[in-house]
């Protein structure tokens, strides 16, 4: 452009020399302010991809505590329990602590698992309740 401005006072030929001769470096330049802002993209792409994979591993944690924490104080309450109500110890120590540890650490359900864990729930508590005395003839 300061060329430009001191060749403003000549002619047009030679004005158009002095641009024409002004515009390799002037694309040079452009490329490099294109390359610059194409870096500064990819870096900032790179920096999400980045925090992305920062959430999904702190979700990972947490999911697989809880997942132990679940599978710990179950354990524990069925342990704590188990000489007043086997029945509603084999609940909290069977299929339905299989299946929440299942759903917080795999994070998945499969219809068997609800299966199984009613199934237990019913046998558990058909055991736990008293039997009905024989009808007396």
């Amino acid at each position: 452009m300061q060329v430009a401005l001191q060749w403003k006072e000549l002619d047009a030929d030679h004005l158009a020399a002095a641009m024409s001769a002004m515009e390799p470096s002037l694309r040079r330049e452009h490329r490099e302010r294109m390359a610059r802002l194409e870096m500064r993209h990819e870096a900032a792409r790179w920096e999400h991809e980045d925090r992305q994979q920062q959430r999904r591993y702190r979700r990972r944690v947490a999911e697989l505590v809880v997942g132990a924490v679940v599978a710990v104080a179950m354990l524990g309450s069925g342990v704590y329990v188990a000489p007043e109500s086997w029945w509603l110890s084999t609940l909290l120590c069977g299929p339905s602590l299989l299946a929440l540890v299942k759903i917080f650490v795999l994070r998945r359900s499969d219809p068997g698992d609800m299966a199984a864990v009613a199934g237990a729930a019913r046998t558990s508590t058909n055991a736990g309740t008293p039997q009905q005395p024989p009808p007396a003839v």
